[in-house]
Order: structure tokens, then sequence, then C-alpha cells
């Protein structure tokens, strides 16, 4: 249950950010919207605006969708179609807005979620070798080390930063430990015995590191700092998946129901760090330039741009519709090899 729900929050939030941006960008350029939906299916709750958009609740709690004027063959029941206002009526700039809107608001709102999760809780310091957490029933609190505690060596060996603390209590091949530590002015020697985890295969101290909260100003840049790296890697596994030199690993929607709950699980924090990287994936895999995703309406977008010269629309539909259902036969595939891992555990 908490899964499941955990799934439909991540979602949901997901689904309201994206076509929020791209329902944003469409009223900002005149466009008309028909209808906002969160789900797929029947619509379970729905209601029309005054402005004529329909907002509706949907059976299935998996995507959702804005419908813009233009977009599709013929209008719906309710509609009320003004041809003036079709997406396909605008210069091409402003169609690539509303169609970049979506994933550039994923990202945004990505990079927002960083930036909250940095001030507001703050990251493990991993250059420092300072003491933060203590792990109860572990050798640090047996041997006397305090929160706040910077690490200078041990059993002789220079400490500088966070990593080197493992590194060297592996290396050292004794359970005979002396760390001197700097504690307010004073130089203080903790001595004691860190005996190896066979269980683990490391020597474990028992300190977690001291964690940073930047002020918010500082939060955005290194926020911004953090997304662009981990988009950088997210690039660099798919064309490491595409050149054949990693192993695919996707998760489908029972796979993500099950990371979402896990996230849940592990407190606030963690469902917040899981948000923002879903986000960031679903930003940067919608402008991927593959039919019936955003980046493929882009790249006709781009075309026309270039060239001068639109691509027949009726043929751009046919385009995105096979890519569509290619993209739901891939969303199948991956839905049974998610079960059949879940079954397998």
């Amino acid at each position: 249950m908490v899964s499941l729900l955990s799934f439909i929050v991540v979602i949901g939030i997901c689904v309201i950010i994206h076509e929020g941006g791209h329902f944003v960008s469409a009223v900002w350029r005149g466009i008309q919207v028909h209808d906002f939906s969160f789900g797929m299916g029947p619509a379970i709750i729905s209601k029309r605006s005054k402005s004529g958009v329909l907002w509706a609740w949907r059976l299935f709690p998996i995507g959702g969708y804005v419908r813009l004027e233009g977009e599709e063959e013929g209008n719906r029941e309710g509609d009320n179609p003004e041809p003036s206002r079709s997406i396909y009526a605008k210069k091409p700039w402003e169609r690539f807005v509303v169609v970049a809107g979506g994933a550039a608001m994923n990202i945004l709102f990505a990079w927002i979620l960083t930036s909250f999760l940095l001030s507001a809780n703050g990251v493990n310091d991993l250059d420092s070798p300072v003491v933060g957490r203590l792990v109860e029933g572990k050798p640090a609190v047996v041997m006397g080390a305090l929160p706040g505690d910077r690490v200078l060596s041990i059993n002789g060996n220079k400490i500088t930063e966070w990593s080197e603390i493992r590194k060297v209590l592996q290396d050292i091949g004794t359970d005979e430990v002396s760390i001197a530590v700097k504690r307010g002015d004073a130089e203080i020697v903790l001595a004691g015995t860190v005996p190896f985890d066979a269980e683990r295969g490391v020597r474990l101290w028992g300190v977690e590191p001291s964690r940073i909260k930047y002020p918010v100003h500082k939060a955005l840049f290194v926020g911004m700092s953090y997304c662009w790296r981990m988009s950088a890697e997210i690039l660099k596994g798919l064309w490491g998946i595409i050149a054949g030199t990693m192993k695919a690993d996707v998760a489908g929607p029972v796979g993500i129901a099950a990371m979402a709950g896990d996230a849940a699980r592990e407190g606030f924090w963690t469902f917040v760090t899981f948000l923002a990287v879903i986000n960031l994936n679903l930003g940067l895999l919608n402008l991927l330039p593959l039919p019936a995703l955003d980046g493929g309406r882009l790249v006709f977008i781009l075309g026309e741009m270039i060239f001068r010269r639109k691509f027949p629309e009726a043929w751009e539909r046919r385009i995105h519709f096979v890519g569509l259902i290619a993209f739901l036969a891939l969303i199948a595939l991956v839905t049974w090899k998610d079960i059949l891992r879940l079954l397998a555990n």
C-alpha cells in the first residue's frame, strides 16, 4: 500500500509539473487549451472551467496530457474550437516553447527540489574528515569520539578527506587503532579496537560524515551544479546503453512504484531526493529525439525553422502515433520484467 500511494504521489507530481509546463506555455502564447487531464482512460472527476478547459482526473493514474487546439483531427464533445488559436497557427518558435515547456518544467522542478534539500536538510560533507553522527554500539562510541571531531591521522597515517578514513582503516592490517582528532583547539588521541566486520567485509569505526546546510542563495547555485553533473551522468548512461557498452537497467511503473515505496519508508528527505531524480530523468528523457516524445516533436519544429517548410501535419501525427504504440509496447515489456524481478525477490 505504501508503494502504491507513493507511486501515485510521485507520478501525480511529475505529470502535473510536466503538463503544467505545456499548459502555462500554451496560455502564454494564446493557444487554446481544451483539456488538462491527470491519468488515462475514462474521467472519474471532471469540470469545465469558464475559459473552456476541461480539468479531469482519469481512471488509470499513469501519465496525463494537455490537449491543445489543432493537435487532433476533429474535435470532441464540449470543445469550442477557435482555429485562429490552434497550435499550428502559431510561429515555429512559439510551438517550440510550448512543446519544450513540459520537460523544462520537470528539470526546473528538480533543481528547486535539490536546492531545497541542500538548504533545509543539507548534504553529507565528503570533503572534510569531520565526524557527524555516531552509530550506537560501534567502536567510535566506545573510543570516545564526538560529533564535530576532525580526524587528523589513523595509526600515523595523515587524513585530509573523509574517504581516506575508510581507506586507511582497511589498509592498516590491525584491529588496534590510534586515531588523532582535533576537538575545539585541543588535539586528542582516541585508542581502541576496530575489528574487521566479516559480514560487510570492512572495518567499521561507526561514524557518519558531518552535514552542510547551504544558505538559500548558495543552495540554488550548488543545486544547479548537482543537477548539471547528474544530467551528464544520465546522458552518459543513455549513450552507453545505445553504444552497447552498458547494460540497460530500465524501470517501468511497477519498478518505479517499488522504488518510490522504498524512498518513502526511508523518510521525507529520501523521498524528496527520489522525486528530484525522477523529475530530472523525466525531463531529459522527454527531450530525446524520438517519435511520441516531446523531443521528437521538437525535431519537426527545428526542421521547419531550418528549411522554412512545415512537415505535413497529418503525417507528423501518424509518425507520433506509431512511436506511441512502440513506446507503450516498451512500457509493457519493462513492466513485465519488473514483475518477474519482484516475484524472484
